[in-house]
Order: C-alpha cells, then structure tokens, then sequence
C-alpha cells in the first residue's frame, strides 16, 4: 500500500501542521531559555516545511490546479486567506533562510531581529495552509 498522489494534499496540511506546533514548541522553549531544544524544533520545522514545499510542487505538478466550488460569502473569504496565504509562502522563504543562516553563524542578536518577523510570519503559512486545505477538500458545499 503506497503514497498516491490524491494523497499529498493531506500530507502536506499535516506537514503544515505540524510545522506550526514545532515553531510554536520551538518558541516556548526559548522562551525557557532551552536554546538545544529550540534548535532541534526549528530545524525540524525547517525539515517538515521543505519536505511540504517538495510533496506541494510534486502533486501541483502532476495534478495541476484545484477549483474552489465554494459560492457566496466563503468564496472571497476563502481567496483572501488563499492570497495572503500565497504572498506569505513566497517572503517566507528568504526570511527562514536567513533567520536560520544568523543562527547558524552564531549571530544571536541579528538572528532575534528577524525571528521576531519570520516566526509570525512562518505560522501564519503554516496555519491558513492547513485552513486552505480544509476548505478546498473537506468544507461541505452544496452541489
């Protein structure tokens, strides 16, 4: 019994899903001054969203696009949370990659100024992708 590509969707809301605990995990424990174990949750979220971005791009690749039927009020609810969610996945991106470069590099201070944007920021993707695929492939829309 294998992976089918009707299943990615569902692994990539519980890749984003999962994500957003471990940056939120990843956050208390700094908050507690646990800086190993803050390390190893972000860079599993780090794991978990590149593992996501390669399902995402493989089924959008083999499946193409997936109509919103929504009508009425949920159809622009529905693409105001798809949009931001869009232009949030795309700023991410530079801001993961050089919050985890400072931190890396042992450049705490540099690092704390861009986490204070990059973690809201993460989960707000995280979050509205998991909202975006609840409401593609689960909320009940008449026929």
């Amino acid at each position: 019994m294998g992976l089918e590509l009707s299943d990615l969707p569902t692994v990539d809301a519980a890749l984003n899903a999962t994500s957003a605990v471990l940056l939120t995990l990843g956050f208390i424990l700094i908050r507690r001054g646990k800086v190993r174990a803050h390390k190893a949750c972000m860079l599993s979220a780090v794991g978990t969203s590149t593992l996501f971005l390669a399902c995402y791009l493989t089924y959008h690749y083999f499946h193409g696009t997936t109509r919103f039927l929504g009508q009425g009020l949920v159809r622009p609810l529905y693409f105001s949370i798809l949009i931001s969610h869009t232009v949030f996945a795309v700023v991410i991106v530079p801001l993961v990659l050089t919050t985890l470069y400072r931190a890396l590099r042992g450049r705490f201070e540099l690092h704390r100024r861009i986490a204070r944007w990059t973690l809201p920021a993460w989960l707000y993707v995280s979050v509205t992708g998991v909202v975006v695929y609840w409401m593609l492939y689960h909320l009940d829309l008449p026929r």
